[in-house]
């Protein structure tokens, strides 16, 4: 029976969630007093939340009964900024690192992720209300921020002409908190918009303005970190100068280990997957016409041997990545759908196949409908690419 989760998804309970969370450690004074107010009297918190009274577990289970804890002897600390459903967060733990805060601002993403980590990410970083929550003195800022132009013509491109957009928010908490390092991840195609306008200004913020040592962006590809993925994305890491690392060597990309068969399902799948005749039609003559006028675009099938195209939001993400299946022997469909379930074995990757194409493990809970669930790793990060990068960031850390 699948488990439901009913934790209110507010601020509210993110404060509380975070509270618990960090309940014993120096951070917890960020979220306390306004945890104990919703909580109750000292008292009454004392006897609910202190750590030796197993009373935690009957009043708030959801928080500590997941999958992904934080390791108990953490070897540093970090947040997580543009969360998603938590690719960085499990990532950054399996090396040893606690999250003191996490925000995302999609309510089904914070489902997902309270139902994984038990805690739910604050709201809307541009607020100043989100913002004011975040800790100080962590370690690593780590953030998928979402790629947005910048005004730029004929300005100084600095920290002011960001003012608007995401990256501004990122900055802003670099800026007031002066963590150790961070980790920024987003599309390749940053690395060329506005004519390379938007990194160059990215860049000269975070090196001149913010003063980190900064080495040059990297495209990274998920594919050469384990999962069968092509999936490029541009890394962005820096350290605080005062540190004195003046030098970093990304993780090497050279080795392909993992095809499509390695992550399919093991059982067979439900009938739903599978596309209809008619659907399977319309593939086809879309792909016939742009052929015709010397395009590429269209459905493209996966081998079992195969890599598969980067997986993102909307309909082209699951065309483009479509398998040949012949498992099935019940054809009955379980939606309506026009025509009938075709004979030849077409079927969409599940959302568990996309979750292990982003690196996530198979005890990762999917706690929301197919749909949002395709969006929310088509929109996530790579795990095992970002932690092959994390790892070398800790390395020149010297944190071990």
């Amino acid at each position: 029976m699948k488990q439901t989760y009913h934790f209110d998804l507010s601020e509210n309970s993110s404060i509380v969630s975070h509270y618990l969370q960090n309940k014993g450690t120096k951070y917890d004074k960020t979220y306390s007093e306004d945890a104990k107010k919703l909580l109750g009297d000292k008292e009454k918190v004392k006897r609910r939340i202190a750590q030796e009274d197993p009373a935690q577990y009957c009043l708030f289970p959801e928080v500590f009964s997941v999958p992904f804890k934080a390791p108990e002897k953490p070897k540093f600390t970090f947040i997580d900024l543009f969360a998603g459903i938590g690719g960085f967060r499990i990532a950054m733990q399996n090396l040893g690192g606690k999250c003191v805060y996490s925000s995302e601002w999609d309510s089904q993403a914070q489902k997902t992720y309270f139902a994984n980590f038990g805690e739910v990410p604050f709201g809307d970083i541009t607020k100043e209300t989100t913002k004011s929550f975040v800790p100080d003195d962590f370690d690593v800022l780590c953030a998928g921020f979402p790629c947005q132009a910048f005004s730029l013509a004929g300005k100084r491109k600095g920290f002011e002409e960001t003012r608007g957009t995401l990256f501004f928010d990122v900055a802003e908490i670099i800026r007031r908190k002066r963590p150790k390092a961070f980790f920024l991840e987003n599309v390749k195609g940053l690395k060329i918009h506005d004519k390379g306008k938007t990194i160059e200004t990215i860049l000269n913020v975070l090196r001149n303005e913010l003063d980190y040592f900064v080495p040059n962006p990297e495209i990274v590809n998920a594919m050469y970190f384990g999962v069968p993925q092509h999936r490029e994305r541009i890394y962005i890491v820096g350290f605080r100068k005062d540190l004195g690392i003046n030098e970093f060597t990304y993780p090497e990309q050279n080795k392909i280990t993992k095809h499509f068969i390695d992550i399919r399902e093991e059982k067979t799948v439900s009938a739903k997957y599978y596309l209809s005749t008619q659907y399977i039609q319309t593939l086809i003559n879309h792909k016939e016409r742009h052929a015709a006028k010397g395009n590429g675009f269209g459905y493209e099938i996966i081998p079992d041997d195969g890599i598969a195209n980067a997986i993102v939001v909307g309909g082209m993400g699951r065309e483009r990545n479509i398998v040949i299946d012949n498992r099935l022997t019940d054809y009955t469909p379980v939606t309506k759908i026009k025509g009938e379930v075709n004979r030849n074995g077409w079927r969409r990757m599940t959302p568990r196949e996309w979750a292990r194409l982003q690196g996530f493990p198979d005890d990762f809970v999917i706690a929301v409908a197919d749909a949002s669930a395709y969006k929310q790793f088509g929109n996530s990060v790579a795990v095992p690419a970002i932690q092959a990068t994390a790892e070398k960031l800790l390395e020149f850390l010297k944190i071990k």
